[in-house]
């Protein structure tokens, strides 16, 4: 069973690579970055909504009180990391977006020790380190990074959101379901991007259109169906399943596959390479992100002594 597991989780890591890829096939038809996130937050909110709607009605249930909850999962864990990353991987290879965008982990780390006021481990800190020195291996930091400014801050943004995601899918308690938090969250972000990506303006006529990039032709109302139906829903309906029956340090340790996948995808795809800097210091962050991750997942969850008036409250000392 747990080898079953395993595969599932590594399916959903395959599953999410395909993301960047094909936003980018989608966005070489005409769309803007933004209008792009909206079609696969817009497409696959109704997929998943039906699909629950059908199968599983009682998970679209939103408990009482949890409403704020369900509208910040929606603006940072949803709208928040696939707006930045759909607009990062116009200005950086896909491959170095998710890279820098899987040194979330270590923004979980700060927030565990100095939010929750956890104590963790040495381990926990010797991953950030890691994820440090990987860092300014893969921008080259001896050349004065040679990555672009703008796309390494919202790469980091993006980051900052994606450890909102963690966090968040790891207190939401008993009384959410997984998949209809996922699936109000898609609907969430998909209004809220609504405006902000002006997606009144959407050139429709671009899904009847092919286009070519790294040498491969593909139809863009194919790309974006494959965004929409394996990229986002099979991706996150996977990864609940996975991380359901496995811990959830593995579970999230198998799903930083996705970087992995991410960079052969687009390799082959797109013809995206990267340097021997990046492919080194993407080794590096990698291990120091899963250090860091594990070491933080399996810490005691017992907040220090701190004086009364900054007692957290239950919700920020739940397991981070």
């Amino acid at each position: 069973m747990k080898g079953a597991a395993l595969a599932v989780a590594v399916l959903s890591a395959w599953c999410f690579g395909f993301s960047g890829s094909m936003a980018k096939f989608v966005g070489a038809g005409g769309l803007t970055p933004l209008q792009a996130v909206w079609v696969r937050m817009a497409g696959a909110a109704v997929l998943l909504l039906v699909i629950l709607a059908l199968f599983r009605p009682k998970a679209l249930r939103v408990p009482p009180g949890r409403r704020r909850f369900f509208t910040a999962y929606a603006l940072i864990a949803v709208a928040g990391v696939q707006a930045l990353f759909f607009l990062a991987i116009t200005r950086l290879p896909v491959g170095v977006v998710l890279l820098l965008e899987y040194t979330a982990p270590v923004l979980v780390v700060f927030w565990v020790r100095f939010v929750r006021r956890v104590r963790l481990p040495r381990s926990a800190w010797a991953g950030a380190v890691i994820v440090l020195v990987g860092l300014a291996v893969v921008v080259e930091i001896w050349h004065g990074m040679v990555l672009d400014g703008l796309g390494l801050v919202l790469c980091l943004i993006a980051a900052a959101c994606c450890a909102g995601y963690f966090l968040m899918s790891d207190s939401y308690g008993a009384d959410v379901d997984p998949l209809g938090l996922i699936a109000w969250g898609l609907a969430g972000a998909a209004v809220v991007l609504f405006p902000i990506s002006q997606a009144w303006d959407i050139p429709w006529g671009a899904f009847g259109t092919t286009v070519t990039i790294g040498g491969h032709t593909l139809p863009v109302l194919a790309a974006a169906l494959w965004l929409i139906a394996v990229a986002t829903v099979l991706a996150y309906i996977t990864g609940v399943i996975a991380v359901r029956r496995l811990s959830a340090a593995v579970g999230a340790t198998v799903a930083s596959l996705e970087v992995v996948t991410g960079a052969i995808v687009a390799w082959f795809l797109l013809g995206e390479h990267l340097g021997a800097a990046q492919i080194t210091g993407g080794v590096i962050v990698l291990a120091g992100a899963l250090l860091a991750q594990t070491a933080t997942s399996t810490a005691p969850q017992t907040p220090d002594p701190i004086p009364h008036a900054l007692t957290p409250t239950p919700e920020t000392t739940s397991k981070a």
